[in-house]
C-alpha cells in the first residue's frame, strides 16, 4: 500500500490559471531573449531560478547570476500580480481526494518548482496548510533541495520530512514531464501524470512508468491508495 502521495502544485493540486507560464516567459523575455513554447514547456515544474537560466541561454542570452536574480524578483512579482488579480483555487475534488487519502493512512506532501516566498502565501491564500489542524503533512520548496526536478530531492525530501522510508511505497503525481520524471528518478512505486495541467494524455506517452488520470482529484481510485485489505477485494484489469 502506498504511504506517501507526493504531489506538484499548480496544475496538480492548484489551479492558478496557467498564471506560472506568463510569469516564466515574461521574466525571461524582458531581459530581450525569445522564449519558444516548446521550451517553455520543456522547463515548466522545474525550479524557477533553473528555468530562467536555461531559457535565457536557450534563446542565444548569458544567464550571468545577477541576471537570472532579476529574472526571478521580476517573475516573482508577475506572479503575486496574477494571483491578486486572480486567486488560486483548488482544482475541483482535489481537496476531498486529499482529505480521503489522509484517511486512509496516506500521508500527503506538495513539492513545487516554486520557492517559500511564493508557495507559502499561496497555499495560505487556499487555507492549506501542514500541522494540527491542516490538510497537508508536508510542502517541500525548491529552495530546501540542491536540485529541483527532474532531480528525486523534493520527494525524497518530502519522505525524510513524513517519515517514509520504502521509495516503492511513495505515488508521484503531476502535470509536466519534469514531474513524472522525478518520480521516476526518486523510484516512487506509483507515478502518475494528470491531465489538469497544458499537456494532453500524449505527452506522457513516452513515459512508460507513468499511469494518466484526468485530474488528481482520482487518485483515492487507484487501487494502491486502498488499506490492503480492501485493495484485495478490488477487481483486477
Amino acid at each position: 500500500m502506498i504511504e506517501l502521495a507526493a504531489l506538484d502544485m499548480a496544475g496538480t493540486t492548484v489551479n492558478e490559471s496557467g498564471a506560472v507560464y506568463r510569469a516564466l516567459r515574461t521574466a525571461v523575455e524582458r531581459t530581450g531573449v525569445p522564449v519558444s513554447d516548446e521550451d517553455l514547456q520543456t522547463w515548466m515544474g522545474t525550479d524557477k531560478r533553473e528555468a530562467i537560466a536555461a531559457l535565457v541561454r536557450l534563446g542565444g542570452g548569458t544567464p550571468t547570476p545577477e541576471l537570472v536574480e532579476d529574472g526571478y524578483e521580476a517573475f516573482a512579482a508577475f506572479l503575486r500580480e496574477a494571483y491578486r488579480a486572480r486567486p488560486p483555487q483548488a482544482i475541483e475534488g482535489v481537496e476531498d481526494a486529499l482529505a480521503e487519502l489522509r484517511r486512509r493512512g496516506i500521508k500527503v506532501a506538495l513539492t513545487t518548482g516554486f520557492s517559500a516566498d511564493v508557495a507559502h502565501p499561496l497555499l495560505e491564500s487556499l487555507g492549506w496548510s501542514t500541522g494540527e489542524g491542516g490538510n497537508l503533512d508536508a510542502v517541500v520548496t525548491s529552495d530546501e533541495v540542491p536540485r529541483g526536478r527532474p532531480a528525486p530531492h523534493m520527494i525524497h525530501r518530502a519522505m525524510e520530512k513524513t517519515g517514509v522510508i520504502d521509495t516503492r511505497r511513495v505515488l508521484a503525481a503531476g502535470d509536466t514531464i519534469v514531474d513524472v520524471e522525478a518520480g521516476t528518478n526518486a523510484g516512487a512505486g506509483v507515478v502518475v501524470g494528470v491531465l489538469t495541467g497544458e499537456l494532453p494524455r500524449a505527452a506522457f506517452a513516452g513515459h512508460p512508468h507513468a499511469r494518466v488520470l484526468a485530474s488528481a482529484a482520482e487518485l483515492p481510485t487507484l487501487p494502491e491508495t486502498f488499506p490492503q485489505a480492501l485493495a484485495a477485494d478490488l477487481p483486477t484489469a
